[in-house]
Protein backbone atom coordinates (compact mmCIF):
# COMPACT_ATOMS: atom_id res chain seq x y z
CA UNK A 1 0.00 0.00 0.00
CA UNK A 2 1.17 3.53 -0.76
CA UNK A 3 0.75 4.71 2.85
CA UNK A 4 2.68 1.79 4.27
CA UNK A 5 5.37 3.87 5.96
CA UNK A 6 3.26 6.98 6.65
CA UNK A 7 1.40 8.16 9.69
CA UNK A 8 -2.39 8.12 9.60
CA UNK A 9 -3.62 10.94 7.38
CA UNK A 10 -6.52 13.29 8.26
CA UNK A 11 -9.81 13.03 6.36
CA UNK A 12 -9.40 14.49 2.87
CA UNK A 13 -12.12 16.67 1.38
CA UNK A 14 -13.63 15.43 -1.86
CA UNK A 15 -12.65 17.47 -4.88
CA UNK A 16 -16.15 18.95 -5.25
CA UNK A 17 -16.13 20.03 -1.59
CA UNK A 18 -12.73 21.66 -2.02
CA UNK A 19 -13.74 23.27 -5.31
CA UNK A 20 -16.89 24.80 -3.80
CA UNK A 21 -14.81 26.12 -0.92
CA UNK A 22 -12.31 27.86 -3.24
CA UNK A 23 -14.58 28.91 -6.13
CA UNK A 24 -14.67 32.64 -6.99
CA UNK A 25 -17.58 33.61 -9.31
CA UNK A 26 -16.75 36.10 -12.08
CA UNK A 27 -18.65 37.83 -14.87
CA UNK A 28 -17.43 38.30 -18.45
CA UNK A 29 -15.91 41.72 -17.75
CA UNK A 30 -14.00 40.46 -14.73
CA UNK A 31 -12.76 37.46 -16.70
CA UNK A 32 -11.51 39.75 -19.47
CA UNK A 33 -9.62 41.87 -16.95
CA UNK A 34 -8.17 38.78 -15.29
CA UNK A 35 -7.12 37.38 -18.65
CA UNK A 36 -5.27 40.50 -19.76
CA UNK A 37 -3.76 41.17 -16.35
CA UNK A 38 -2.55 37.65 -15.66
CA UNK A 39 -1.11 37.35 -19.17
CA UNK A 40 0.82 40.60 -18.78
CA UNK A 41 2.26 39.66 -15.39
CA UNK A 42 3.10 36.12 -16.53
CA UNK A 43 5.01 37.49 -19.53
CA UNK A 44 7.03 39.83 -17.33
CA UNK A 45 7.63 37.20 -14.65
CA UNK A 46 7.23 33.55 -15.79
CA UNK A 47 7.82 32.41 -12.19
CA UNK A 48 4.50 33.90 -11.03
CA UNK A 49 2.68 30.60 -10.72
CA UNK A 50 -0.48 32.29 -9.42
CA UNK A 51 -0.81 34.41 -12.56
CA UNK A 52 -0.11 31.46 -14.85
CA UNK A 53 -2.73 29.43 -12.98
CA UNK A 54 -5.27 32.23 -13.30
CA UNK A 55 -4.56 32.61 -17.03
CA UNK A 56 -4.96 28.89 -17.55
CA UNK A 57 -8.38 28.84 -15.90
CA UNK A 58 -9.73 31.93 -17.62
CA UNK A 59 -8.62 30.95 -21.15
CA UNK A 60 -8.77 27.16 -21.01
CA UNK A 61 -12.43 26.11 -21.14
CA UNK A 62 -12.47 24.67 -24.68
CA UNK A 63 -9.13 22.94 -24.07
CA UNK A 64 -10.39 21.43 -20.82
CA UNK A 65 -13.40 20.02 -22.67
CA UNK A 66 -11.02 18.54 -25.23
CA UNK A 67 -8.88 17.03 -22.43
CA UNK A 68 -11.96 15.57 -20.75
CA UNK A 69 -12.96 13.97 -24.04
CA UNK A 70 -9.51 12.47 -24.51
CA UNK A 71 -9.59 11.04 -21.00
CA UNK A 72 -12.98 9.44 -21.60
CA UNK A 73 -11.56 7.64 -24.64
CA UNK A 74 -9.66 5.17 -22.44
CA UNK A 75 -10.68 3.02 -19.50
CA UNK A 76 -7.82 4.43 -17.43
CA UNK A 77 -8.66 8.04 -18.19
CA UNK A 78 -12.36 7.51 -17.56
CA UNK A 79 -11.53 5.95 -14.19
CA UNK A 80 -9.56 9.04 -13.23
CA UNK A 81 -12.55 11.24 -14.00
CA UNK A 82 -14.85 8.95 -12.01
CA UNK A 83 -12.63 8.52 -8.95
CA UNK A 84 -11.02 11.99 -9.06
CA UNK A 85 -7.78 11.03 -7.28
CA UNK A 86 -5.53 13.76 -5.91
CA UNK A 87 -1.76 13.98 -5.74
CA UNK A 88 -0.58 15.76 -2.61
CA UNK A 89 1.01 14.99 0.76
CA UNK A 90 -2.34 13.83 2.18
CA UNK A 91 -2.94 11.23 -0.52
CA UNK A 92 0.56 10.08 -1.52
CA UNK A 93 3.25 8.85 0.86
CA UNK A 94 6.55 9.99 -0.58
CA UNK A 95 8.43 8.07 2.11
CA UNK A 96 7.04 4.89 0.62
CA UNK A 97 7.77 5.96 -2.95
CA UNK A 98 11.37 6.75 -2.03
CA UNK A 99 11.83 3.15 -0.88
CA UNK A 100 10.56 1.61 -4.11
CA UNK A 101 12.89 0.04 -6.74
CA UNK A 102 15.15 2.62 -8.37
CA UNK A 103 13.64 2.32 -11.85
CA UNK A 104 10.00 2.35 -10.74
CA UNK A 105 7.78 5.32 -11.61
CA UNK A 106 7.15 5.97 -7.92
CA UNK A 107 10.86 6.14 -7.13
CA UNK A 108 11.64 8.29 -10.18
CA UNK A 109 8.91 10.71 -9.08
CA UNK A 110 10.00 10.80 -5.42
CA UNK A 111 13.64 11.33 -6.36
CA UNK A 112 12.69 14.12 -8.77
CA UNK A 113 10.70 15.93 -6.07
CA UNK A 114 13.55 15.57 -3.55
CA UNK A 115 16.29 16.59 -6.00
CA UNK A 116 14.37 19.70 -7.04
CA UNK A 117 13.10 20.54 -3.54
CA UNK A 118 9.47 20.47 -4.68
CA UNK A 119 6.43 19.67 -2.58
CA UNK A 120 3.30 18.08 -4.02
CA UNK A 121 1.29 20.70 -2.10
CA UNK A 122 2.66 23.59 -4.14
CA UNK A 123 -0.07 23.49 -6.81
CA UNK A 124 -2.79 26.09 -6.36
CA UNK A 125 -6.45 25.05 -6.12
CA UNK A 126 -8.76 25.86 -9.03
CA UNK A 127 -10.72 29.05 -8.35
CA UNK A 128 -12.41 30.38 -11.49
CA UNK A 129 -13.95 27.31 -13.18
CA UNK A 130 -17.61 26.67 -12.30
CA UNK A 131 -18.02 23.24 -13.92
CA UNK A 132 -16.84 20.66 -11.31
CA UNK A 133 -15.62 18.15 -13.90
CA UNK A 134 -13.66 20.72 -15.92
CA UNK A 135 -12.28 22.15 -12.68
CA UNK A 136 -11.03 18.68 -11.78
CA UNK A 137 -9.39 18.25 -15.19
CA UNK A 138 -7.45 21.48 -14.59
CA UNK A 139 -6.52 20.42 -11.05
CA UNK A 140 -5.36 17.05 -12.34
CA UNK A 141 -3.23 18.76 -14.98
CA UNK A 142 -1.51 20.81 -12.29
CA UNK A 143 -0.93 17.87 -10.00
CA UNK A 144 0.61 15.61 -12.66
CA UNK A 145 2.83 18.37 -14.10
CA UNK A 146 5.77 17.41 -11.89
CA UNK A 147 5.15 13.76 -12.70
CA UNK A 148 5.43 14.56 -16.41
CA UNK A 149 8.74 16.31 -15.71
CA UNK A 150 9.92 13.28 -13.76
CA UNK A 151 8.98 10.56 -16.24
CA UNK A 152 10.51 12.59 -19.09
CA UNK A 153 13.67 13.31 -17.06
CA UNK A 154 13.26 17.03 -17.66
CA UNK A 155 14.77 19.36 -15.06
CA UNK A 156 12.91 22.37 -13.67
CA UNK A 157 15.23 24.80 -15.43
CA UNK A 158 13.77 27.25 -17.95
CA UNK A 159 14.91 24.91 -20.74
CA UNK A 160 13.19 21.96 -19.10
CA UNK A 161 10.01 23.93 -18.39
CA UNK A 162 9.75 25.21 -21.95
CA UNK A 163 10.24 21.70 -23.30
CA UNK A 164 7.54 20.21 -21.07
CA UNK A 165 5.21 23.10 -21.89
CA UNK A 166 5.48 22.25 -25.60
CA UNK A 167 4.61 18.62 -24.95
CA UNK A 168 1.71 19.62 -22.72
CA UNK A 169 0.57 22.27 -25.19
CA UNK A 170 0.47 19.82 -28.08
CA UNK A 171 -1.41 17.22 -26.04
CA UNK A 172 -3.79 19.43 -24.05
CA UNK A 173 -4.27 22.43 -26.39
CA UNK A 174 -4.17 24.68 -23.30
CA UNK A 175 -3.35 28.26 -24.46
CA UNK A 176 -1.18 28.89 -21.39
CA UNK A 177 1.02 25.89 -22.28
CA UNK A 178 1.41 26.97 -25.89
CA UNK A 179 2.12 30.54 -24.81
CA UNK A 180 4.57 29.30 -22.18
CA UNK A 181 6.44 27.33 -24.82
CA UNK A 182 6.69 30.32 -27.14
CA UNK A 183 7.47 33.10 -24.66
CA UNK A 184 9.59 30.93 -22.39
CA UNK A 185 11.84 30.03 -25.32
CA UNK A 186 12.44 33.74 -25.94
CA UNK A 187 13.99 33.98 -22.46
CA UNK A 188 16.55 31.26 -23.03
CA UNK A 189 20.20 32.22 -23.04
CA UNK A 190 22.06 31.82 -26.37
CA UNK A 191 23.71 28.50 -25.43
CA UNK A 192 20.45 27.02 -24.20
CA UNK A 193 18.57 28.42 -27.19
CA UNK A 194 20.86 26.48 -29.51
CA UNK A 195 20.26 23.28 -27.57
CA UNK A 196 16.55 24.01 -27.57
CA UNK A 197 16.29 24.52 -31.32
CA UNK A 198 18.56 21.63 -32.25
CA UNK A 199 17.50 18.98 -29.74
CA UNK A 200 14.79 19.86 -27.22
CA UNK A 201 12.12 21.40 -29.46
CA UNK A 202 12.18 18.66 -32.15
CA UNK A 203 12.06 16.04 -29.41
CA UNK A 204 9.18 17.79 -27.63
CA UNK A 205 7.15 18.02 -30.84
CA UNK A 206 7.74 14.32 -31.53
CA UNK A 207 6.76 13.25 -28.01
CA UNK A 208 3.76 15.57 -27.93
CA UNK A 209 2.40 14.19 -31.19
CA UNK A 210 3.36 10.53 -30.94
CA UNK A 211 3.11 9.53 -27.27
CA UNK A 212 -0.13 8.53 -25.57
CA UNK A 213 -2.18 11.20 -23.80
CA UNK A 214 -0.29 11.66 -20.54
CA UNK A 215 -3.15 13.41 -18.73
CA UNK A 216 -5.09 10.16 -19.05
CA UNK A 217 -2.48 8.09 -17.20
CA UNK A 218 -3.52 6.87 -13.74
CA UNK A 219 -0.02 7.26 -12.32
CA UNK A 220 -1.12 6.27 -8.82
CA UNK A 221 -1.93 2.78 -10.12
CA UNK A 222 1.49 2.54 -11.78
CA UNK A 223 3.94 3.48 -9.01
CA UNK A 224 5.68 0.12 -9.22
CA UNK A 225 5.89 0.00 -13.04
CA UNK A 226 9.40 0.05 -14.51
CA UNK A 227 10.08 3.39 -16.18
CA UNK A 228 11.50 1.77 -19.32
CA UNK A 229 8.40 -0.41 -19.69
CA UNK A 230 6.26 2.68 -19.15
CA UNK A 231 8.13 4.54 -21.89
CA UNK A 232 7.59 1.68 -24.32
CA UNK A 233 3.89 1.53 -23.49
CA UNK A 234 3.48 5.29 -23.87
CA UNK A 235 5.65 5.48 -27.01
CA UNK A 236 8.16 7.78 -25.29
CA UNK A 237 11.84 7.92 -26.20
CA UNK A 238 14.25 9.68 -23.84
CA UNK A 239 16.01 12.76 -25.12
CA UNK A 240 19.56 11.87 -26.15
CA UNK A 241 22.11 14.57 -26.95
CA UNK A 242 25.36 13.36 -28.47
Amino acid sequence: MIRKFCHTQPKVLSFVEEMQKNFIPTNNFQRAILSVGSAAVALLNPYRGDMIACLGEITGESSLKYMRGKMFETTEGAKILTEQPRINSQTVCFETLSKMPERSIGRVYADFMTDNNITADSRLPVQFISDPELAYVMQRYREVHDLVHAILFMKTTMLGEVTVKWIEGIQTKLPMCIGGGIWGAARLKPKHRQLYLKHYLPWAITIGNNSKFLQGVYFEKRWDQDIEDFHKEMNITRLSIK
